[in-house]
C-alpha cells in the first residue's frame, strides 16, 4: 500500500474530490470511486463520504493507493493508423491524424500513437528508461523515453493533426531534446481563428500555467512558465462569420500554447470547445480545433544537416476553408 498526501493547491479550489484524486494520483475515476467506498480518501483526516464533495485550497488531501504492479511497455497495435513521412536509423517523422492520442495515460492505455509505433518500429522498445531526459518545453512530469513514451520528445494535442518527430536512438533523443531546449526546432502550425486579426503579424509573449478554476485547462497567468508564439495572417474571411487564417510558430512549447495564446488576444481557434465558443462554423461540421502542424524542421541527429518537412492541410480542414472561400 502506498499513500499520497498533499495540501490542496489554489488550482483545485472548488474541484470535486473524485476529479482531484484522479488528476493527482493518475488513476481512473472508477478507481477513485472504489478508493472512496473503501474509506481510503481523506480530507483533513476525515474519510470522504461523497465523491462530489468540493475541495477548498489549504485542506489536506490524503489517499491510500493499492500497490502498483511493475509498469509494462504499451502493447504494440498494428491497427493504429498514422502517416510516416520519413524514417531512418535515427528518427521517424510522423503525420498524426486528428483524434489520435500520442501516448498512453490514465484511462487511455491502448490505441495511441505509441502503440502503433511499437508495431511498426519494435526497436523503440529498447529506448525505455524511466530516468530519461526531461522535456524542457512541456509539463514537468513529462519525461522522454519513460515506459509509456519510448522515443517521444514532443507532443501534439489529441485534436491537432500534423507533424512530429520521434527519436529512434538514445543519441537522437539527447540531440532533439537539446534542440527543443535551445528553441531551434521549427514548428509551424496553421489555424483558423474567430474574428478579424487586424495586424498582419505579431508575437504573443505571455506566461502559461494551469488554470486556477479548472485543472484541465491552461491559462495566461503570472505564475506560469514563459511562452512565446509568433503569428502571421494568411487570409481573412467575412462570411459566414468573420474569421482569419493564421500561421503560428512556437518559440516555446507549453501545453495548449497556441490555443491559449490566440484565445488570450481575442481570437480563439475555430471549433475549440475548451478555449473558444461552443459552436461550430455555420455550414461545416468540424469536430476538432482547426489546428494543424504543417511544418517541422531541425538538425538531423545523425547527419548534422538541417532537415524539414511539410504536411498538407487534411480534408476536414480544407472543407472548412472551401466554405469560407465560397
Amino acid at each position: 500500500m502506498t499513500s499520497l498526501s498533499v495540501e490542496v493547491p489554489a488550482s483545485l479550489e472548488g474541484v470535486r474530490v473524485d476529479r482531484a484524486v484522479a488528476l493527482l494520483a493518475d488513476v481512473s475515476r472508477s478507481a477513485v470511486e472504489q478508493l472512496i467506498a473503501g474509506g481510503r480518501v481523506r480530507v483533513d483526516d476525515e474519510p470522504v463520504q461523497v465523491r462530489s464533495r468540493v475541495l477548498r485550497a489549504g485542506q489536506q488531501l490524503s489517499v491510500e493507493l493499492e500497490a502498483q504492479a511493475a509498469p509494462q511497455l504499451p502493447e504494440a497495435d498494428p491497427s493504429v493508423e498514422f502517416g510516416v513521412v520519413h524514417a531512418d536509423d535515427e528518427i521517424i517523422v510522423v503525420d498524426k491524424p486528428a483524434g489520435l492520442v500520442v501516448h498512453p495515460g490514465a484511462g487511455n492505455r491502448t490505441g495511441t500513437l505509441v502503440n502503433g509505433l511499437l508495431a511498426r518500429f519494435p526497436d523503440l522498445a529498447s529506448l525505455v528508461e524511466p530516468s530519461g531526459p526531461a522535456l524542457p518545453d512541456d509539463e514537468a512530469e513529462f519525461r522522454a523515453n519513460d515506459i509509456d513514451r519510448p522515443g517521444i520528445v514532443h507532443r501534439l494535442d489529441r485534436g491537432t493533426s500534423g507533424l512530429l518527430v520521434v527519436a529512434r536512438t538514445r543519441s537522437a533523443t539527447v540531440s532533439l531534446v537539446g534542440q527543443l531546449t535551445e528553441r531551434t526546432v521549427v514548428r509551424e502550425y496553421v489555424s483558423l481563428v474567430h474574428g478579424t486579426v487586424e495586424s498582419p503579424a505579431g508575437i504573443v509573449d505571455a506566461p502559461i500555467g494551469r488554470s486556477e478554476t479548472s485543472p484541465t485547462r491552461m491559462a495566461v497567468t503570472q505564475r506560469g512558465k514563459p511562452a512565446r508564439t509568433r503569428y502571421q495572417v494568411e487570409g481573412r474571411y467575412g462570411h459566414p462569420i468573420p474569421a482569419t487564417l493564421v500561421a503560428a510558430t512556437l518559440e516555446t512549447g507549453r501545453t495548449h500554447q497556441i490555443r491559449v495564446h490566440l484565445a488570450a488576444i481575442g481570437h480563439p481557434v475555430v471549433a475549440d470547445d475548451l478555449y473558444g465558443p461552443r459552436r461550430s462554423l455555420p455550414g461545416t461540421d468540424l469536430r476538432r480545433p482547426f489546428l494543424h502542424a504543417r511544418s517541422l524542421g531541425f538538425v538531423h541527429p545523425g547527419t548534422g544537416e538541417h532537415v524539414s518537412w511539410d504536411s498538407e492541410l487534411p480534408p476536414d480542414l480544407q472543407s472548412v476553408l472551401a466554405v469560407l472561400e465560397d
